[in-house]
């Protein structure tokens, strides 16, 4: 059995795997085209100064920088005041850098693992991995046991690479189903080139997490953990389609990953796999959820809201789950004949709708489902008014990690706020200062003020962290890899307290009944929120 402090360590090792997809990607890419060795040379440098020396996309650039200050090889000044962002070396750097070459193999790696959500581990695939499983055995005779040392962080990027897109493709065909997770099984059972697939469980039995006896395998308490957490990786691997192109993000074409409409296929990220990542590490966040829904519901009828409207609804779980809630947990469950609940599914994305409509007929609940942009409540408000008499502001509005995903609008009165915020924000790879962020994030939230603020915005957002406070929590948290799947596809996540901040300057302000955050301490990248008006 697994010790706390066991638990706490291999669940390190899961955060550094992904930080190592964000590094490693980021951190070659910067290589290659000469931005390391020449903030080696001059020690302290503008980042306008290097968008012109190395021709760069200055938003992507930024973000990929930054990512390197979050694991403390660089020191980021960033001055709001006057909008300006240096990085300066410091002692781990030059150290740092003379390994970057050492991520080429793993790098490379990445341009087969991106197709493994749609194709099986091929014999193309197995050899770019053995050329990695070479290297990690051939070239890591450094310190690699001590936590603390560059050389430790360097070698969870590479397995972090390596394993994560696998473990990710195994847990959804079916390696980690309980027949395989109980029993020893041979590389025969699974993959119908066993050779090949040995090389993987063998890598993964170097790791520790599986025991090999002669030709079988079986899952050690640490494989068991890792397995079991196999969707903890979901969401960062859904972005490598953007990580392979960071050569084109950071120094070339900044559109690449760009779509025509909102209904076509989406380039940076590989969609199913994100919601089916996102769903394991969701459920915790659900939980506080379902007491704020409860206790709304549980109220004296003429206090609570008709209905839920569910924006960004994408395959209509949400809605399903908070029926069922309040079906069967809530007084207002027992009164449904007499006072039936209303709910809206709305979404910017017609194939989401399409999807939604399907999925509520099928598990029998009625449900309006409407196109709606989170950046144009009052068009989505009078769209409701109009087709369904049906008032926005007597729902209940809800959202999971949505308002970060909208579509970038340059806020329309500008204030002389200098923001609080470390993060590094672009749209279309330009720039956007962190002042302007927050006066976007003003104006959103004032748009939905006369919608929400009687019963209240109910939503699960997501945030960055300072980079200084990241670099020296390395194994602590995912930041590092949420600000890098964020950076580089326009998300704009700020600090919690820089979020709360603006949404009371909003009128909206956070009820401390029923707010809380993940961790419940300085690093927290996730909020649940009520915003109400006063």
């Amino acid at each position: 059995m697994l010790s706390k402090q066991d638990k706490e360590q291999l669940r390190g090792t899961i955060f550094r795997h992904l930080d190592g997809i964000a590094i490693a990607t980021s951190a070659f890419s910067l290589h290659k085209k000469g931005v390391l060795d020449y903030l080696l040379e001059h020690k302290n440098v503008e980042l306008s100064t290097l968008t012109s020396k190395f021709n760069a996309n200055e938003g992507y650039l930024n973000v990929a920088l930054r990512l390197l200050a979050s694991q403390g090889w660089l020191t980021q000044h960033l001055n709001n005041k006057n909008n300006t962002v240096t990085y300066e070396i410091n002692t781990l750097s030059e150290q740092a850098f003379k390994y970057i070459p050492l991520y080429q193999q793993a790098v490379n790696l990445l341009k087969y693992s991106v197709r493994f959500p749609d194709e099986r581990i091929g014999l193309d695939a197995f050899s770019a991995l053995e050329k990695v499983f070479k290297l990690y055995e051939t070239q890591f005779g450094m310190d690699i046991k001590n936590e603390t040392t560059v050389e430790y962080q360097i070698i969870k990027h590479i397995e972090g690479v390596i394993v994560a897109p696998i473990i990710v493709l195994l847990g959804v065909n079916g390696l980690f189903h309980k027949y395989f997770m109980d029993a020893s099984f041979t590389a025969e059972e699974y993959h119908k080139d066993p050779e090949s697939f040995k090389k993987i469980l063998d890598f993964f039995a170097h790791l520790g997490w599986f025991n090999k006896k002669k030709n079988t395998y079986q899952f050690t308490n640490e494989g068991l953990f890792f397995a079991k957490r196999a969707s903890a990786y979901g969401v960062t691997v859904s972005y490598l389609p953007t990580f392979v192109h960071l050569d084109d993000l950071i120094f070339g074409n900044e559109h690449i990953l760009k779509t025509s409409s909102p209904n076509e296929t989406e380039k940076h990220v590989h969609r199913e796999m994100n919601v089916w990542g996102s769903g394991g590490a969701h459920s915790t966040y659900f939980k506080v959820i379902d007491e704020v829904i409860i206790t709304l519901f549980n109220k004296p009828i003429d206090e609570q809201p008709k209905g839920i409207l569910d924006m960004g609804c994408g395959n209509g779980a949400f809605i399903q789950h908070i029926f069922d809630v309040i079906e069967y947990q809530t007084r207002r469950g027992k009164m449904l004949d007499e006072h039936p609940l209303l709910l809206v599914g709305a979404d910017f994305n017609q194939a989401a709708l399409k999807v939604t409509r399907a999925n509520l007929i099928k598990a029998d609940i009625w449900a309006k489902v409407i196109w709606g942009d989170i950046g144009r409540p009052d068009i989505l408000a009078n769209d409701l008014k109009e087709d369904y008499n049906i008032e926005l502001k007597d729902l209940l509005n809800v959202r999971t990690f949505l308002d970060h995903n909208r579509i970038w609008e340059t806020p329309q009165n500008t204030t002389n706020r200098v923001s609080n915020s470390s993060g590094a924000y672009t749209s279309s790879g330009q720039r956007i200062s962190n002042n302007l962020v927050e006066d976007s994030l003003l104006e959103h939230l004032t748009k939905w003020k006369p919608y929400v603020e009687r019963f209240g915005l109910l939503m699960i957002e997501l945030h960055t962290v300072d980079p200084k406070l990241v670099s020296k929590n390395i194994g602590k948290t995912a930041a590092t890899a949420y600000d890098a799947t964020h950076g580089y596809s326009d998300q704009y996540i700020l600090e919690v307290d820089v979020f709360n901040t603006i949404a009371k300057e909003a009128g909206l302000h956070p009820d401390p009944n029923y707010f809380s955050k993940f961790p419940n301490n300085e690093l927290a990248t996730v909020s649940v929120n009520l915003l109400k008006g006063n």
